[in-house]
């Protein structure tokens, strides 16, 4: 007989793989965590997907801590140059300065919309239709952020009308199957801003993104019907597997195209459309 822990725990390693993987490539994490409780033949949990967040964000602080070091020290030394009088200047030439307050715009519309239309959002998670129909508009997000004319923007470049206009594309991921780093990313290169820039941006301004929903869901962290082993294997999983997804996306965004991505969710939107009218789901 198989154990039934040895079930549990490799059911928790799969999700977190699924996390870890989904989070950061342009393939929307929120529907991935829809479907694959059906294909595991397991149930979706609040406080489970709240452990496997808090794993990405593990990831994405351990690949940008140098980056995130010298953005707290920028966001202290801007905040004392409000006193000096030289707060504009500090913005204008210091590149950690100007990019800390960039997140900062940038991270203010998810927070409000998240806030305004959390029932709205909430509900769609229980449509499989809906996440398909979100995927097949994250693919052509892609497909046209690819095919769009190149920008060469650096940090000291990027307006803070560019930092909210991501914001608001990031917003809108709240939505499962709107790929969040898929859409900052997009928004990111219809800005003007490289390649590289528009991924790393978007990576960052996952940080308050995924802390701010670990903290709405906290509440629900002793709802846990796993045991300890399977959460921590589940939590290792998504660390390991959302810095490799990280380090792989910089990869193909310098060298290869983000048009695998839209194929991909083209296909998985499609089937899921598919799959939800045939079983009504």
């Amino acid at each position: 007989m198989i154990d039934i822990n040895l079930i549990q725990i490799i059911q928790a390693i799969i999700l977190g793989m699924v996390q870890g993987l989904t989070e950061f490539l342009p393939v929307s994490s929120s529907a991935h965590l829809v479907f694959f409780p059906y294909i595991l033949g397991t149930k979706s949990s609040v406080a489970f997907d709240t452990v496997l967040h808090l794993g990405t964000l593990v990831a994405v602080v351990s690949f940008f801590w140098r980056d995130i070091l010298s953005m707290i020290k920028a966001l202290v030394s801007s905040i004392l140059d409000l006193f000096r009088g030289t707060f504009k200047e500090g913005v204008k030439e210091d590149v950690y300065k100007r990019l800390v307050w960039l997140l900062v715009v940038g991270t203010i519309p998810a927070g409000i919309m998240g806030i305004a239309f959390k029932n709205e959002f909430e509900a769609l998670f229980t449509s499989v239709l809906a996440v398909g129909f979100f995927l097949l508009i994250t693919g052509v997000l892609l497909w046209t952020a690819e095919h769009y004319k190149r920008g060469n923007k650096e940090v000291k470049e990027v307006s803070f009308k560019n930092a909210l206009a991501i914001g608001i594309f990031q917003g809108f991921a709240i939505a499962p199957g709107i790929s969040r780093s898929g859409a900052t990313i997009s928004a990111g290169l219809f800005s003007g801003l490289n390649r590289e820039l528009a991924a790393r941006y978007s990576f960052l301004l996952s940080i308050p993104a995924i802390l701010g929903a670990a903290l709405v869901q906290v509440k629900d962290i002793t709802a846990i019907d796993m045991t300890l082993t399977a959460l921590i294997a589940g939590f290792l999983a998504a660390v390991i597997f959302g810095y490799l997804a990280i380090k792989l996306l910089l990869k193909i965004i310098k060298e290869w195209s983000l048009v695998i991505f839209a194929y991909y969710c083209w296909i998985v939107g499609i089937a899921s459309i598919i799959i939800a009218m045939v079983y009504h789901l």
